[in-house]
């Protein structure tokens, strides 16, 4: 059973270099990347820099993804918020929303939901996280320790097939080998760290896919679309993966 998944900070579909609102530029390239499960992060609801769109909604229905999870991590002054979604061609269910502010810092959180893969008669339910972690190296630490001592995720068991991902803000990549690895994950990417941020020129490694369990990458890198490069201020990080069916 093989599956697309793309993670992808969409910036609130303001784009990186001209700072214009472009909804349809990350409905074109998501179309074109054609995934099975999508992790978007900075997804505006309400709000008027972005026409007061339900932007979920506004993607999903764009891309015929009927299947929607959306989790408000940051409410605006004026009018609207912005948080996490998951889009998905497959059911979603047993949703969770986990909050990882730390503090006074800015409001952070993780999406859980699980999806029920179907391919050629074979079935398989997946969990799937998507993360937006803080800027500090030490708020990283502390919501990754939260996470992984959360429900529902201390309850899966090992060979549940897990997909992690999102803006983990992680810029030397040490979040992996510190805290991921040791409870099970893998890279997606493997041994790379793809850059993705800023998008028209990218330095630095801010998005990752990890897996755990029955599923394995087969192949993980950024979009190399030239319109990727303009519809947000990340690229979208896209992995194939293959889920050990039963």
């Amino acid at each position: 059973m093989r599956l697309t998944v793309v993670s992808w900070n969409i910036h609130k579909c303001i784009g990186g270099i001209d700072r214009r609102y472009r909804p349809e530029r990350v409905i074109d390239v998501l179309g074109q990347l054609n995934p099975d499960i999508v992790l978007l992060q900075e997804v505006d609801s309400g709000a008027k820099r972005s026409q007061y769109h339900e932007q979920v909604e506004h993607i999903g229905e764009a891309l015929r993804m009927r299947h929607r999870s959306y989790q408000i991590t940051h409410r605006l002054r004026s009018m609207g918020q912005y948080g996490n979604a998951v889009l998905s061609h497959w059911p979603l269910f047993d949703e969770h929303q986990l909050d990882l502010t730390i503090g006074t810092r800015k409001k952070r959180g993780a999406l859980y939901a699980k999806a029920r893969v179907r391919f050629n008669g074979h079935s398989r339910t997946i969990a799937v996280y998507n993360l937006h972690l803080g800027l500090a190296g030490s708020e990283r630490t502390k919501q990754l320790r939260i996470f992984l001592d959360s429900h529902p995720f201390r309850g899966l068991h090992e060979r549940t097939p897990i997909v992690f991902g999102g803006d983990l803000n992680d810029l030397y990549g040490t979040l992996g080998p510190r805290l991921l690895e040791p409870a099970g994950f893998r890279r997606a990417c493997g041994n790379t760290m793809p850059r993705t941020f800023p998008s028209w020129a990218p330095l630095r490694p801010l998005d990752a896919i990890f897996v755990r369990g029955d599923i394995r990458a087969i192949d993980c890198r950024p979009s190399r679309l030239a319109l990727a490069r303009l519809a947000s201020d990340h690229l979208p990080l896209v992995a194939h993966l293959e889920c050990y069916a039963t």
